[in-house]
C-alpha cells in the first residue's frame, strides 16, 4: 500500500527564481519610456481612467526593468508549438510521398489476369 503524502513540494515560485529575460534592446527601452509616460499621464488625469493608465504604465515599467514579459513568453511558446506541428506535418507528407512512390513502383510490374476473385473465385478454394 502506498503512503499518502498530503504535502507536495513547490519547486519554484515567481519570487524565488529569476525568470529569463525575453525583452531586449529597443523593446525594453520602449517599455521603460512608455511605462513612465503612462504613469505620469495617469497621475495627472486621476479618477478611474487615471488608475487604469497607472496600472498599464506600471506593468510596462516592470516589463522594462525586469526584461521579462509573461505574455511574450506564452506567444513564443505557441509559435514554437506551431512550428513543431508544421515540421511534423511536413515529415508526414514526405513519408506519404515515399509510400506512394513505393506503391506505384510495386504495382507497375503487376500483371492483371482478368480474374476477379470476388465475382468468380478459384475452384477448390
Amino acid at each position: 500500500m502506498r503512503e499518502f503524502n498530503p504535502v507536495e513540494r513547490i519547486e519554484t515560485t515567481p519570487f524565488q527564481s529569476p525568470s529569463e529575460q525575453n525583452v531586449h534592446g529597443w523593446e525594453r527601452a520602449g517599455s521603460l519610456a512608455g511605462g513612465v509616460v503612462m504613469l505620469s499621464k495617469g497621475l495627472r488625469r486621476g479618477g478611474v481612467f487615471g488608475l487604469i493608465e497607472i496600472a498599464i504604465g506600471g506593468m510596462a515599467l516592470a516589463r522594462g526593468i525586469t526584461g521579462h514579459c509573461s505574455a511574450k513568453r506564452l506567444l513564443e511558446k505557441n509559435r514554437q508549438d506551431m512550428e513543431n506541428a508544421r515540421a511534423r506535418i511536413e515529415r508526414a507528407g514526405d513519408e506519404l510521398s515515399r509510400m506512394k512512390a513505393n506503391a506505384e513502383a510495386a504495382t507497375s510490374t503487376a500483371t492483371v489476369t482478368g480474374n476477379d476473385s470476388l465475382n468468380s473465385p478459384k475452384a477448390g478454394v
